[in-house]
């Protein structure tokens, strides 16, 4: 089958003066028959391609699936007298959320069975749950069509029965006020997907009813609702990249006005909970690694805030939860995460302690204020995901569960290391590694996939997958790159791989790779990339420098077309993101952009084997993105290797819906890697 050949239309795209030709900007239109055409050719010249495969991709799949527990339930958590957990059936594609009253022993009582709602549905993925203080009344969030656009409904917890209540096109976000009857809910644009607007609705009353409490007014501002931990107040919490404002509310008094706890100001970021008669604030005010602070109820502004762990120039302070008794503080310092137990009394504190090279551990979910219990989440590359709880008295841990891999799995058969490569402005960048010891080669010929992201602060920290031993048992190393652009070694970090300085996010990417050739892990003919979203921007603009590092690379929902992308005001997050990639409208930023937007520096060149991919109704990267890139790099690279474009017709942002339909785009994914090294048998 020959590969799909999209039409050109020429759109003369101009701004400050500079002009660019844009043969694919027809794609945008969605409606157009002619681009669900083109999507579909691109489907099935993959699936041609690769038909020899369809019986190992479904092998595969099953593989993955055979590792997954199927009749599993998490760790249930204790709140208002109740025992809340989530648990899966085997058969069952998603979650039964279920609860027990006063004991583990107690009757389960199964209060949402997902299963049931998305009976007869491509795609559905319920998004949040919340029961009213008096447990009576439950508010979920579902998602049918994968645009992460959600209807709020309601449902009868003592009769099981759904009410009339629904609530269409929201966010997802909604959080009870006090009066059991009260439901706080944000709204976003309908064409952005902003978050703007947060809404009261009262149960029973109709939707046109519902009263606009606030509205976001600033385009670079998104603003979601929640609770302070004590539940005694509401908050509304206004955030752009920059810049955070809160508003909160006594929850007892939901028809009552919010009070502003402090205005925004330009760099000012903060986030805020409740105890006793204070506002615990976390906030980057004088503290470039943030720090934590208390302010009184009646005078939260900044004037009266009070240093509580000061700023360490080391040290980044990521999050933190309130005890009645303990402060426990999660940070993160030369890469790894820390977390620390601080005593109200005044004695002495200590931190936690653990024993992998690179390692993934965070405070879990701890709704009860009254406990010396702190429960806590862990895993490494070697170590599957754990939950443990910690008494913080006595110090003594306790495993309650660890990820189950059936079939069997032997720590002791892989390990895992950090190493470092050295960037050339001298900067040390972290890179965590896995392989299985007696498949691992020290000539460098090894197959290893470079995993990264590297965009909004977000830290790419180790973590197991059962899923990934389906390459570690063939032969392949797996690596994280902790590249600039993130906050793996704090906020410098994320802030020396952004707007002027996002180049640095791509050149520590290629030093990475390099660094591993030289070591001999592998070569660049066994040499993989991999990112997702802004990960993908990182392989499209990775490959126009350096295509000869690597064999194949996949881009997943890739955001390629930046300049034109956020020249388009319409478009959801455009306006929300100037201050992580720059405003276009802005000469200066226009031509940074402009130098490493991937599509518009595709060249007549080779250029890797590729496989990307998209959903139609992805929210976050537009589906045409990927797909003019992918028609653009039909036309102009010289080369004769695979290029491939999978897009899912059923969903957005985040793939397939369900337990495991992922697992069979994640068995594309592996396959296409395995058939480059030829390991998949005739």
């Amino acid at each position: 089958m020959q590969a799909p050949k999209a039409k050109k239309i020429a759109q003369l795209l101009e701004t400050h003066g500079h002009q660019r030709i844009d043969n694919y900007y027809w794609m945008r239109e969605r409606e157009n028959p002619e681009v669900i055409e083109y999507l579909n050719a691109e489907n099935d010249y993959l699936k041609s391609s690769l038909k020899s495969t369809e019986k190992f991709q479904e092998e595969l799949f099953q593989e993955m699936k055979s590792r997954v527990k199927e009749d599993d339930e998490s760790v249930p958590y204790l709140k208002s007298g109740y025992y809340w957990y989530v648990k899966y059936e085997t058969g069952g594609e998603y979650p039964l959320y279920c609860r027990k009253k006063g004991g583990l022993e107690a009757p389960e009582e199964i209060f949402l069975n997902v299963n049931s709602l998305a009976e007869g549905k491509a795609y559905y993925h319920v998004g949040g749950t919340a029961a009213t203080p008096n447990l009576k009344t439950l508010a979920f969030a579902a998602d049918a069509v994968g645009r992460r656009i959600y209807e709020i409904h309601f449902k009868d917890l003592e009769t099981g029965d759904i009410l009339p209540d629904y609530i269409p096109a929201t966010t997802g976000n909604f959080v009870w006020a006090a009066d059991n009857q009260t439901l706080f809910y944000s709204k976003q644009d309908p064409d952005t997907l902003r978050s703007f607007q947060i809404y009261s609705h009262k149960l029973g009353s109709p939707i046109t009813e519902d009263r606009l409490i606030y509205e976001e007014k600033d385009e670079e501002f998104s603003c979601v609702v929640h609770k302070t931990k004590s539940e005694k107040y509401i908050l509304i919490h206004s955030e752009s990249t920059i810049s955070s404002e809160m508003r909160f509310l006594d929850s007892s008094n939901p028809s009552g006005e919010f009070t502003l706890l402090q205005a925004r100001i330009p760099y000012l970021e903060y986030a805020a909970d409740h105890y006793q008669d204070h506002f615990w604030i976390r906030t980057n005010h004088e503290a470039q690694n943030f720090k934590l602070v208390k302010a009184p109820i009646n005078s939260p502004g900044i004037e009266t805030w009070e240093d509580v762990i000061e700023h360490r120039d080391t040290v980044l302070l990521e999050d933190f939860d309130i005890f009645s008794h303990f402060l426990v503080v999660q940070e993160r310092s030369k890469g790894l995460c820390k977390i620390n137990i601080k005593p109200w009394d005044g004695t002495a504190g200590h931190s936690l302690e653990f024993e992998d090279e690179t390692y993934t551990a965070w405070i879990s979910t701890n709704p009860e204020f009254d406990t010396s219990i702190l429960r806590f989440g862990y895993n490494s590359l070697v170590t599957p995901a754990s939950t443990f709880d910690y008494h913080m008295v006595t110090k003594e841990k306790t495993l309650l569960k660890q990820q189950e891999i059936i079939g069997g799995y032997d720590s002791t058969q892989y390990t895992s290391a950090r190493i470092w490569a050295k960037a050339d402005d001298g900067v040390m960048v972290p890179i965590s590694l896995v392989y299985r010891i007696d498949k691992f080669s020290p000539q460098g010929e090894n197959p290893l996939l470079l995993y990264s992201y590297g965009s909004y602060g977000f830290s790419m920290d180790a973590y197991f997958s059962s899923s990934r031993l389906s390459l570690l048992d063939r032969g392949f190393v797996f690596a994280i790159a902790h590249i600039r652009g993130g906050e793996d070694l704090g906020r410098i970090w994320y802030e020396d791989g952004k707007m002027l300085k996002k180049r640095n996010t791509f050149t520590d990417y290629i030093t990475c790779a390099e660094y591993l050739i030289s070591q001999k892990y592998t070569s660049p003919s066994h040499l993989y990339g991999m990112g997702g979203s802004a990960g993908g921007l990182l392989m499209g603009a990775v490959m126009n420098m350096r295509p000869d590092l690597f064999n194949g690379l996949i881009a997943a929902v890739p955001f390629v077309d930046v300049v034109t992308t956020m020249l388009d005001e319409s478009i959801p997050l455009t306006t929300g993101e100037f201050q992580e990639w720059g405003n276009p409208k802005n000469k200066d930023y226009y031509e940074y952009m402009l130098s490493y937007s991937p599509y518009d520096n595709v060249e007549a060149k080779d250029y890797p084997n590729l496989l990307i991919t998209s959903g139609l109704h992805d929210s976050q990267v537009q589906y045409w993105e990927p797909t003019k890139w992918v028609a653009k790099l039909r036309e102009m690279k010289t080369d004769s290797k695979l290029l491939f474009l999978h897009t899912n017709m059923d969903a957005g942002h985040g793939g397939a819906s369900g337990r495991f339909n992922s697992l069979k785009e994640m068995a594309l994914e592996y396959t296409f890697l395995l058939y480059l090294e030829g390991m998949i048998p005739a």
